[in-house]
């Protein structure tokens, strides 16, 4: 099945859809991941994977990507239906900026609103994953497993 939006609804409470992000979720100051929750998950659902990408990053990569990837999360119970701030439980991905985690929005000075998607995507039967993958990795290997999907938008911007 190819991915596709689902009546799965993803929050967080330090920002609203579209809302701005806090600097302590940002590489400007405590650079820790904001809490999320979702709900609504297809029936079937056995786990999950998070993933943040700011698509406005003036970044194209050799296989054809863009933009910056902030955090790669996966291997996530079908029970866990909230990730608590700063969180470090479960299998962590590489970011684009080369470590594993997650890491902050942190845009060029002057560039402008960059929107950072956090996706969360429920999972059918999905393999339990090695640590380190990249998100074009993670998606590879979940893609077959994936019943839904749905986001929540954070902006950021540096003057």
């Amino acid at each position: 099945m190819g991915f596709a939006l689902s009546a799965m609804q993803l929050q967080s409470d330090a920002f609203d859809n579209v809302g701005k992000i806090p600097a302590k979720h940002t590489g400007e100051a405590e650079n820790v991941s904001p809490s999320l929750s979702w709900k609504n998950s297809p029936d079937g659902t056995n786990g999950y994977a998070v993933i943040c990408h700011d698509p406005d990053a003036p970044l194209i990569s050799r296989g054809g990507s863009y933009g910056f990837v902030h955090w790669v999360l996966y291997n996530i119970p079908a029970d866990v239906t909230h990730l608590e701030e700063a969180t470090e439980l479960f299998t962590q991905g590489v970011h684009d900026a080369g470590s594993t985690g997650y890491t902050g929005p942190m845009p060029p000075n002057g560039h402008g609103l960059h929107h950072y998607y956090f996706w969360v995507i429920a999972l059918k039967d999905a393999p339990k994953l090695p640590a380190g993958l990249t998100l074009w990795q993670l998606l590879d290997a979940v893609e077959p497993y994936a019943l839904g999907m749905n986001r929540l938008v954070g902006t950021y911007q540096r003057d």
